[in-house]
């Protein structure tokens, strides 16, 4: 049976039997305020090719009617599982109707639907991306068999309704959308409640002068929140950024954002209609870096008009071409369009995305960037690193190879030639040759069909007198993770040298020299002669994508002087390779301490500030000796308190170290100190104790004992709204109880009724890293109940369970024991087994970084 699965050579079978032209999608939602079910009618026609046999897709807890060219046929006789079976087709038009029952869900699937606590309303959406239309409409859901949509909707009284096309105007609670351009099922969207909107338009350029419809929607609970201006402000720069440099009209007739509730991911690309969590919807104050966040958001949702949603993938093996090239647009407008307020936005692409690919690619998991993706399965745990991040990387590093006009020229080409229609990577790539002249053939084979990531290290050679007379970069491909298919491969590089050095008190670039980088060892033409620099610096400018390191003398002025560069990029490829070298048990985690400690009070970028506020965190929990773990902690704890008082008043330094001092607080003075800024009875000048700092501070005086129950409620009482709900649910699982551990236990893994986004909390408060010795028994429980689990959940639930859940904190032996016994017995899925590998090998690193640093305390 296929249960909810599709396999590539289905769905090729089925594209080459089959056209589809038009679907007409009738729901009755009159009853979502009291959740159920909903009526589903559905009338999809298509052409097909030769005469056959092949299926659609449903998800419903029942079928009432299936009818095949105005031939009733018995629903129990030809659905199930996710099928509807239709055979003996013959050569030409066909028409299936089919009625249904399909049912709400509040996992983030399908039509998601949640009730606001402040105003007792339902509000709905869907999320549809990989495989689950079919969970609201019959469908062929494969993205390579487009189709024109038009949606008929019955809601509620006093309800508004959102979709693809333009939104009409209701007739008895009706509304009747006109149809969709050509389009893929997992871009079609329907949002609809009694929502709060916003309106504008974007008013294009040029002879033609074209407005685009501009709207913003959120529950009414958020409106004093909203700060719709900021948000049209960044959308109309990317509406002017992206139609110059795709010259390409925009595709649709109007451009929504709904910012909705529990929502899984950041935000996906409907088409004309992109939902967005609406945790982005700022209840309290926020760092810079989250603006920042939200604006690469709105850009990448906003890209993927033309490149996802115009212009689709044939198969989810070219997913990450999808996301890579949103993500790449996304940042590279911010960095470049006229009057956008985060024109660094490559430091913050450096220092968060890289690092997510880095670590990404060094798991067991790693694959391709162009993936072998086999079946559904395959793709909904291909959302990761690779995928996003290291396929921007390289993205990046192809806009270096073949320079940046002949990027975009090839792209122009690439809209015209494929617009509304299907495609594979040769189509860019086909393009790209066309207007660079390069051959990319080779470039693809060893940047995009091999996995792993290469290792740069500078070779100086210096004459008596300090004169540089020769440098080489050489170029090592490490050996892939253990498990993970492929060879090591060498590549080209094309990427910046930087010679940097110390002038009144600042590193700044004396000379810089750009090159193509292939094979083992590459000879480096120098600018001039000069004195050897203060710094040498590989992929100045971070245009590839490798792990760099520092020669000997470069790595002690950087230990001296990290926080002194007078550019953040380069402050960030040298913090990123600081981390990268912890990672890799190159240095210890209390060395990585003290360099952050050094060099973090004179860090003015404040996304570098946080991240290395993480990293520093994470490093203590996992990577410290566990003798010197608390010691570091306690001097983090103390360093972050110290920071919060020096911080200029209401400044993002200042709420930062705020958030990282409550993450870490664990002296009674400490603990003290985040109690009575909770109960207003400690100050810091400057600080407003807002309602998510109020959250950060309960929730870790939760974790310690110093909370309970009544302190928890009185402050849900205080905030009762789905955000304070999710709180109080991940303050109750982080008390230190055997009670409380059980009690979330039940919750999620024995129970299946917690929302996505409350399960999500209560199984982050359950992991508290300052609960080992209590969280140990879990271990054994996590393996007898993740297999259940995972098959019997929606995907996302699961996920989270299988991830979220795994005794990560249990650095031992017995813990990748435990693992491989479980692997060896339990024949999990394809898809399980990849996020339990992963997760081990989470554990395995940990206890390398533990053994190097517990060397380097004996050292002394």
């Amino acid at each position: 049976m296929p249960g909810t699965n599709l396999t590539r050579e289905e769905a090729q079978e089925r594209a080459r039997l089959l056209t589809v032209d038009s679907y007409e999608i009738d729901l009755d939602l009159s009853g979502a305020q009291e959740g159920g079910t909903f009526r589903s009618v559905t009338t999809v026609r298509f052409q097909t090719a030769a005469a056959g046999d092949t299926f659609a897709d449903l998800i419903a807890p029942s079928v009432h009617e299936v009818t095949l060219n105005g031939e009733a046929l018995d629903p129990a006789a030809v659905f199930a599982d996710s099928r509807i079976a239709l055979r003996g087709l013959p050569q030409g038009p066909q028409e299936l109707r089919v009625v249904a029952d399909c049912a709400y869900t509040n996992t983030g699937e399908g039509l998601h639907r949640f009730v606001d606590p402040v105003d007792g309303q339902a509000y709905l959406y869907t999320q549809f991306e990989v495989p689950d239309a079919r969970r609201v409409f019959t469908t062929f859901e494969q993205p390579d068999l487009k189709a024109t949509f038009q949606f008929t909707v019955r809601a509620p009284e006093g309800w508004t309704v959102i979709s693809n096309s333009p939104t009409p105007e209701p007739r008895d609670n009706v509304w009747s959308f006109a149809p969709t351009p050509r389009i893929s099922t997992y871009i079609t969207a329907l949002i609809t409640g009694p929502y709060h909107s916003v309106h504008s338009s974007w008013e294009g350029k040029g002879a033609d002068g074209r407005s685009v419809p501009l709207g913003i929607y959120c529950r009414p609970s958020l409106a004093e929140y909203l700060d719709a201006d900021a948000i049209f402000e960044v959308t109309r720069q990317g509406f002017d950024w992206f139609q110059e440099k795709f010259d390409y009209p925009y595709p649709f007739e109007k451009y929504d954002q709904l910012f909705v509730p529990e929502f899984n991911a950041g935000a996906m690309e409907n088409a004309g209609a992109v939902t967005i969590r609406d945790q982005y919807v700022f209840r309290s104050k926020v760092t810079d870096a989250a603006y920042e966040g939200r604006a690469e958001t709105i850009l990448h949702e906003l890209a993927h008009m033309w490149f996802g949603d115009l212009v689709t993938m044939e198969w989810w093996n070219d997913l990450w071409l999808n996301e890579s090239f949103a993500t790449y647009t996304s940042v590279a407008c911010q960095a470049h369009a006229p009057g956008s307020r985060w024109p660094d936005a490559w430091t913050s692409f450096a220092n968060q995305m890289k690092t997510w690919a880095y670590r990404q690619d060094q798991l067991p998991s790693t694959h391709p960037i162009m993936a072998p993706i086999r079946d559904l399965d395959d793709v909904l745990v291909n959302f990761d690193g690779i995928t996003y991040a290291k396929g921007a990387s390289v993205l990046k590093q192809l806009v270096a190879y073949v320079g940046t006009e002949e990027f975009f020229r090839g792209v122009r080409a690439y809209f015209q030639r494929h617009q509304w229609g299907n495609t594979r990577l040769s189509d860019l790539l086909g393009a790209l040759e066309e207007t660079s002249g390069r051959d990319l053939k080779t470039w693809s084979r060893a940047w995009l069909e091999t996995a792993g990531i290469n290792i740069l290290r500078p070779e100086p050679t210096c004459a008596p007198d300090g004169t540089l007379t020769a440098l080489a970069i050489r170029q090592e491909a490490p050996a892939l993770p253990a498990g993970a298919e492929g060879e090591p491969t060498l590549r080209p590089h094309r990427l910046g040298v930087g010679f940097y050095d110390l002038v009144d008190g600042k590193l700044v670039r004396t000379d810089s020299v750009e090159l193509d980088v292939d094979g083992e060892l590459t000879q480096v033409p120098l600018p001039r002669s000069r004195k050897r620099p203060d710094v040498l610096l590989l992929n100045d400018g971070d245009h590839t994508y490798a792990k760099v390191r520092l020669d000997e003398e470069s790595l002690a002025e950087v230990t001296r002087h990290l926080g002194d560069f007078s550019d953040p990029l380069p402050r960030a490829l040298c913090w990123a390779s600081a981390w990268d070298m912890a990672r890799d048990a190159e240095l210890s985690a209390s060395a990585f301490l003290e360099l952050v400690l050094s060099g973090i009070g004179k860090e003015s970028d404040i996304g570098l500030v946080q991240s290395l506020q993480r990293q520093v965190k994470l490093a203590l929990d996992l990577y410290a000796a566990p003798e010197r773990r608390e010691a570091g902690l306690t001097r983090w704890a103390a360093a972050a308190d110290e920071q919060l008082r020096a911080a200029a008043p209401g400044s993002d330094h200042q709420l930062a170290w705020a958030r990282a001092f409550a993450a870490a607080a664990r002296t009674d003075a400490q603990l003290d100190l985040l109690a009575g800024l909770l109960d207003g009875s400690r100050t810091v000048e400057g600080l407003v104790v807002d309602t998510e700092l109020r959250w950060a501070f309960l929730e870790r005086l939760a974790a310690t004992g110093r909370a309970d129950e009544a302190e928890i409620a009185a402050e849900l009482e205080r905030d009762a709204t789905s955000a304070g709900e999710r709180h109080a649910a991940a303050a109750r699982a982080a008390r230190p109880t055997p009670e409380a551990k059980a009690e979330a236990w039940r919750a999620v893994v024995e129970g299946d009724e917690l929302p996505n986004a409350v399960q999500e909390a209560v199984i982050s408060g359950f992991v508290q890293t300052d609960q080992r010795t209590l969280l140990e028994p879990w271990t054994e429980r996590y393996f007898a109940a993740v297999k259940d689990v995972w098959e019997q959940r929606s995907h996302e639930m699961a996920q989270q369970v299988a991830v979220g859940l795994y005794p990560a904190l249990q650095v031992s032996q017995e813990t990748l024991d435990a693992t491989d016994a479980w692997l060896a017995s339990a024949q999990p899925s394809a898809a399980l087994r990849r996020l339990v590998t992963e997760s081990r090998s989470g554990v395995e690193r940990a206890l390398r970084a533990q053994a190097a640093d517990a060397a380097a305390g004996a050292a002394g």
